[in-house]
């Protein structure tokens, strides 16, 4: 059986229930807490003892106390730490679980499965200080704790509007301390292309310089407009934040969009698009013609890039909103699917999606989409018909954002995994009089 599985594009990854008088002020709220009532009273300096074998960053767990003046020194000496950190893969079948006991002599004993237990246990301990400007107070507790979901999830989409490092920085250290997991990285969509590609320097040469505001500004025009403005990421830039998010127990999942929404890419190379081939200039909305082998190598050569980049092993190729009729407008595209027994463009989408699942799976590489990419018309549109004749590639994860909920349960039916992402409840740039924050 498959699971389902939550992300959220700005909120907890397990919702806090109401506190009683003699709760822990932790977010997100533990699995399991109990207190005595009294407290210990610490010095601010801490001597943490943590197993070799736990490859966990040691500058940024002393950052997370930094705040509140105190200083952490790393010791090997495990008897006369103040804080013990024991590994234990017994503790509990979630590989995140933790348990965090602070005794009434002061003494501070953390068991985790694994680093990211680890790095949780300090973010609880870090909600539950109260410091003066000598010492430290903390609250005698045991407290026993796992996510309640294996996928917390935040998307930050930089085609659209692009933030920088420094914002996308500070966004990895909230999403540690609410114990988030992925970090989904819209780097590529029809506004901008965010990434740099060594092999086709185009694609940020002029594929950066536009946004949602400002597509249709020519580059010139760009650099008039905002001098000197840079708005992707060099590939050293892309490894740095990598690093960042990994030393706080993030993955970063990348989106480099397939079909559609690969305004940016065809504005660098015309010869990429259905329609704008045809026209010798981009033409916005159009869709790469996955029929021609060129474009497929391209692709090739692209998420051989971006793979290299990123060592989650997890990438999104996008899939959604494909305006089939660039595909329609194009005769060799049709004749192909003619040629070889296509009968829809949603089964030519499929095919090419299943194409580049099994060049990612070559690479060690797994491979999700936005549900469009099952072949389902998810908004029961006339103009498009559903798929007939293309299966997706088993493995693929379907990340359901639109639609009627029960295209989740087909999708696990049908054995494979969901991301639960539906956009009435999870995307916060939508207006609040479409999401609420109690409904989010």
């Amino acid at each position: 059986m498959k699971h389902l599985v939550l992300t959220f594009f700005l909120c907890l990854s397990i919702t806090p229930a109401v506190q009683s008088n003699n709760s822990l002020p932790i977010v997100p709220k533990p699995a399991k807490e109990s207190t005595s009532g009294e407290q210990v009273s610490l010095q601010k300096k801490w001597d943490i003892f943590i197993p070799s074998q736990l490859s966990v960053s040691r500058e940024y767990l002393s950052s997370i106390f930094k705040e509140f003046d105190i200083e952490i020194v790393y010791t090997t000496d495990k008897k006369n730490a103040l804080i013990i950190v024991n590994e234990d893969k017994k503790l509990a079948k979630n590989p995140e679980a933790y348990q965090l006991q602070i005794g009434g002599k002061g003494k501070i004993t953390i068991f985790a499965s694994s680093e990211n237990g680890v790095l949780y246990a300090f973010q609880s301990l870090s909600q539950i200080v109260k410091a003066d400007d000598n010492t430290v107070a903390l609250p005698v507790c045991t407290i026993t704790d796992e996510p309640a979901f294996p996928w917390r999830a935040f998307m930050l989409d930089e085609s659209r509007h692009f933030h920088g490092m420094e914002t996308v920085k500070k966004l990895l250290d909230e999403m540690a301390r609410l114990k988030m997991n992925t970090f989904h990285w819209h780097l590529v969509d029809d506004p901008g292309w965010r990434i740099e590609i060594k092999k086709y320097p185009e694609l940020t040469k002029t594929g950066s310089l536009r946004n949602f505001s400002y597509r249709d500004l020519t580059p010139e025009k760009w650099d008039e407009t905002y001098p000197g403005k840079k708005t992707f990421y060099t590939q050293d830039e892309i490894r740095e934040v990598v690093k960042f998010a990994a030393d706080r127990g993030i993955k970063i999942m990348p989106e480099i969009e397939v079909p559609g929404h690969a305004s940016a890419a065809i504005a660098s190379y015309s010869w990429l698009g259905a329609s704008s081939n045809k026209e010798g200039k981009g033409i916005w909305g159009d869709l790469y013609n996955v029929t021609d082998p060129k474009v497929e190598a391209f692709l090739h050569d692209v998420l051989d890039e971006v793979i290299e980049l990123f060592p989650s092993k997890l990438l999104h190729i996008g899939g959604d909103e494909a305006d089939y009729s660039h595909w329609r407008n194009n005769s060799q595209i049709v004749q192909f699917m003619e040629d070889n027994h296509i009968p829809t463009f949603s089964d030519l989408q499929v095919w090419s999606i299943n194409r580049f699942s099994k060049y990612l799976a070559s690479k060690g590489v797994k491979m999700m989409g936005w549900n469009e990419i099952t072949g389902d018309n998810i908004r029961n549109e006339a103009h498009i018909e559903e798929g007939q004749s293309e299966k997706l590639a088993e493995g693929t994860i379907v990340h359901f954002w639109d639609g009627d909920i029960s295209l989740v349960n087909k999708a696990i039916e049908k054995d494979y995994n969901v991301v639960n992402s539906n956009r009435h409840f999870t995307y916060l740039d939508y207006p609040y009089e479409v999401i609420s924050l109690e409904k989010a």
